[in-house]
């Protein structure tokens, strides 16, 4: 833990701009994190909680009706996958960058941070898509 915390005060001194990047994916974390629990919809019995292309294998037939591709519904316990990716997202990223950091310099840690960022703002849309189609 030592090493976490001399290595970003590293980061923190000589990178600005892998600082700024990782304040950027805590806060859209945050925002996912804040989003997904006001948007949980535990007022509904069934939701929309996947989307695939490919049907879901339920005992029975790939091709039947019942296993398409498109909007899966579900109960709404199983949007917690959102917060909690919120929270790997903000928390564990920012730690791993550090990391990735202490092994292979600035440039691939700031690369993994746009990428985290990407994949909030992806997650957003996904969400956004499953509570317009719900």
């Amino acid at each position: 833990m030592k090493k976490i915390v001399e290595s970003f005060k590293e980061i923190f001194e000589q990178h600005k701009g892998v600082i700024a990047a990782m304040a950027v994916l805590l806060v859209v974390s945050i925002a996912l994190l804040i989003f997904s629990l006001l948007n949980l919809g535990s007022n509904t019995t069934v939701v929309k909680t996947s989307y695939g292309d490919i049907g879901r294998y339920q005992g029975g037939e790939w091709s039947s009706m019942a296993n398409s591709g498109g909007y899966h519904d579900g109960v709404w316990a199983e949007r917690f996958a959102y917060p909690l990716l919120a929270i790997i997202f903000g928390v564990l990223h920012n730690l791993l960058a550090i990391k990735l950091y202490e092994k292979k310099g600035a440039s691939m840690a700031f690369l993994f941070i746009i990428l985290s960022i990407v994949l909030v703002i992806s997650t957003f849309v996904v969400f956004g898509r499953l509570l317009g189609e719900g």
